[in-house]
């Protein structure tokens, strides 16, 4: 036997009962579903998944019997099925999304998550410094076609704040429909920037984060801060929070990227992508209700305090929410 041959035999034997292992719990998930395994095997199975695509990067790399190497790519396709895509009813599913799956991604993904928001906030706090220091840059942050500049009065400025707004609700459902695409765009290409490494991401994130704080040193510079962070907050509560989760997701995929550990690149995103779409999910979620209150509550409720109470329970309950619930739970 040549000495590949004896190479691709002793690859072999030192796992292949893992392997057998994993074929089985795989068959019986496929034919009875995941009910049907036990909580040990349950257990087991994202780790021996895991192996399997490890000694599947092995055998590519050292060129093993191209017979070993299908079976692995077969073995581990249908395990990630059975781990990843497990079929659920729909309402199992969204039930399970909601109730532990998203806000235990979310805690998961915590570090890049606050990375994203100091991020954000380092983008804010600059914008604010420039336009303090000299209202023209507020031009080369926001563009000139903004009717919200430094030309109009302040009283202008006041009223875009709390003008009534008499469009009928039909309109209004159609612009929360607009600012929805709108936000949830900026949110997943924050999220998708992640697989350059991330410094797309960082770039968008401070860049929006330049835009928040040049549009607050505008109004801080008349004397419209409460009034501002009102009208801001009744949705950005929710929206802003978003975009940082977004932002996070994306981080967690260039950090697969850029530091895959053991597992090859590619391989590394298998097991970390699924969080993170969890993630982004999540995120789109959010961006949804954030609409809802830009295009209906914002417009309609003129009441600064009122819009600050809105603001404070909106970002009160989604971090309890990705706090607390689901804790102590599992996916099924």
């Amino acid at each position: 036997m040549s000495a590949a041959g004896l190479k691709s035999v002793e690859f072999r034997r030192e796992r292949e009962a893992g392997w057998r292992e994993l074929e089985d719990i795989v068959q019986r998930a496929e034919r009875r579903g995941l009910a049907s395994l036990s909580a040990a095997e349950l257990m087991r199975l994202p780790n021996l998944y895991r192996a399997a695509v490890s000694s599947l990067s092995v055998a590519r790399v050292i060129s093993l019997d191209q017979n070993v190497v299908r079976y692995l790519e077969n073995l581990s396709a249908r395990a990630y099925l059975s781990v990843y895509g497990a079929r659920t009813r729909p309402g199992a599913f969204i039930w399970s999304f909601f109730a532990y799956r998203l806000p235990a991604a979310v805690r998961a993904a915590r570090w890049p998550i606050l990375i994203a928001a100091l991020v954000f906030a380092l983008g804010g706090v600059t914008g604010f410094a420039l336009v303090a220091q000299d209202t023209e840059h507020y031009y080369a942050i926001m563009g000139v076609d903004e009717s919200r500049n430094p030309s109009a009065s302040t009283a202008d400025l006041r009223e875009t704040l709390f003008r009534d707004d008499e469009r009928p609700r039909d309109r209004l459902a159609r612009f929360a429909s607009f600012l929805f695409s709108n936000n949830a765009g900026i949110g997943m290409l924050a999220f998708a920037l992640g697989f350059a490494l991330g410094l797309p991401a960082f770039l968008l994130l401070f860049y929006n984060g330049l835009r928040i704080g040049a549009f607050a040193a505008l109004f801080d510079g008349r004397g419209l801060s409460v009034e501002l962070w009102g009208w801001l907050l009744i949705h950005g509560s929710t929206e802003l929070l978003a975009v940082c989760i977004a932002g996070g997701a994306g981080l967690v995929l260039g950090g697969a990227i850029a530091f895959p550990g053991r597992h090859t690149r590619l391989d590394t995103l298998r097991l970390r992508g699924p969080e993170a779409g969890l993630v982004a999910l999540g995120a789109v979620f959010m961006f949804f209700v954030a609409a809802l209150l830009e295009g209906f509550a914002r417009e309609l409720i003129t009441d600064t305090v009122t819009r600050y109470i809105i603001a404070s329970v909106m970002l009160a309950a989604w971090l309890t929410y990705f706090t607390f619930v689901g804790r102590g739970r599992t996916d099924d």
